[in-house]
């Protein structure tokens, strides 16, 4: 298909859909590495533990072969015999059949990491299916795992062939030495010819695992419908975001309306800017915001300032200067300080003019504001 129509699989995975996968066991695995592990640990653990337990089963089969006729016909004895030789049988193998049990638990985990999934358990119909499993047999994974089997083959038997003819010697003096010494000795032939078998598979390991980790990664490739898909699911679709939006305007809208009763003063624009600023000089050093909008928010400002008899003041520079400014629940900026305060001490004069305390004030002169802090129309 071509790549317009969103089909191709051409983008990398998301991180979404890479848990996804995981959690469906959908991993790189690499068999070879596995197997590689597993022969590793064998011949390393014939060559470290094999003349050890070459001794312990020679001492094993002398113990068998050295019995007194009462245990012969002894029944009781010779069960007593048997279990003890199995005690000391396992005792002498136990500890390269635990270093196999790890190497086996450990090998998989190498590529991927551990993973545990329930869903891998789920019965599925589709394994039943005979069509299914045809298809899968002459599939083009099922060719490549063909040939894969077949360039394993032929490289290990390569590898034993070479490996025979470098022992020919070895094997053969066999039968001219004693027998503790041909055991030992062929103990460490064994250990040395799996080594280097499993040197071979390191050949095998190192063309697989890259290969596995492509074609996983080719599996979980998306398409960009795909991509645009899951952005929508986990950022929500576009008008469900606007109303989301819109509600938290509202919401942030009544709150900021709450606190306008509690101002001082609202400086205006006179029409275009409103800002509702609050000073208490026990828990704050400054004038606060307590409120700012412009146009149908700065008239509502206006509104609820009138209904809770809050004093409303002109002062266009001042109002434009504050609301470009300052953040909500925010000071003022240190060059708006002594522009408010004359603010202020004339809303004071009002305040006692309004109690009958004072004479009624003039008009309130114009605030100086800053040039940095200025912002004209």
């Amino acid at each position: 298909m071509a790549e317009d129509s969103g089909q191709e699989r051409t983008e990398d995975p998301t991180a979404k859909r890479q848990k996804e996968s995981r959690e469906k066991g959908q991993v790189a695995r690499s068999r070879e590495l596995n197997t590689l592990a597993v022969v590793m640990v064998a011949a390393l653990g014939l060559l470290l533990l094999g003349p050890g337990m070459a001794s312990k089963l020679m001492d094993l089969m002398i113990y068998n072969f050295s019995l007194e006729r009462e245990v012969l016909y002894s029944t009781d004895t010779m069960g007593l015999h048997l279990l003890a030789s199995i005690r000391q049988g396992l005792s002498v193998i136990g500890p390269l059949f635990l270093m196999l049990l790890v190497a086996a638990l450990v090998g998989p985990v190498l590529l991927g990491g551990w993973l545990f999934s329930a869903k891998l358990l789920a019965p599925k119909g589709e394994r039943l299916n005979p069509l299914a499993g045809l298809k899968r047999m002459f599939s083009i994974k099922a060719l490549v795992e063909l040939l894969k089997a077949i360039a394993k083959f032929l490289v290990v038997l390569a590898m034993a062939l070479l490996v025979l003819h470098m022992r020919t010697d070895d094997l053969m003096a066999l039968s001219n030495e004693a027998l503790p010494g041909a055991i030992f000795h062929s103990g460490w032939v064994l250990g040395t010819s799996l080594l280097l078998l499993a040197c071979s598979l390191i050949v095998i390991a190192a063309v697989d695992v890259p290969f596995q980790i492509w074609d996983n990664k080719q599996k979980t490739r998306m398409t960009k419908q795909e991509v645009r898909d899951e952005y929508k699911d986990s950022e929500g679709k576009p008008e469900v975001k606007s109303r989301v939006r819109q509600l938290q305007r509202e919401m942030a809208e009544r709150r900021m309306m709450g606190e306008v009763p509690k101002a001082d003063v609202v400086i205006t624009n006179p029409t275009h800017y409103a800002v509702a600023l609050k000073y208490d000089p026990v828990h704050s050093g400054a004038p606060v915001v307590l409120a700012k909008g412009a146009d149908f928010l700065a008239q509502k400002i206006r509104e609820v300032a009138t209904e809770h008899d809050v004093i409303v003041l002109e002062s266009p520079p001042l109002a434009r200067a504050v609301f470009y400014s300052t953040e909500l629940d925010q000071p003022i900026p240190a060059g708006l300080y002594l522009a408010v305060a004359q603010v202020l001490a004339y809303v004071y004069q009002v305040r006692q003019f309004q109690e009958g305390k004072g004479k009624r004030p003039g008009p309130m002169p114009e605030p100086p504001i800053p040039n940095d802090l200025r912002r004209d129309e």
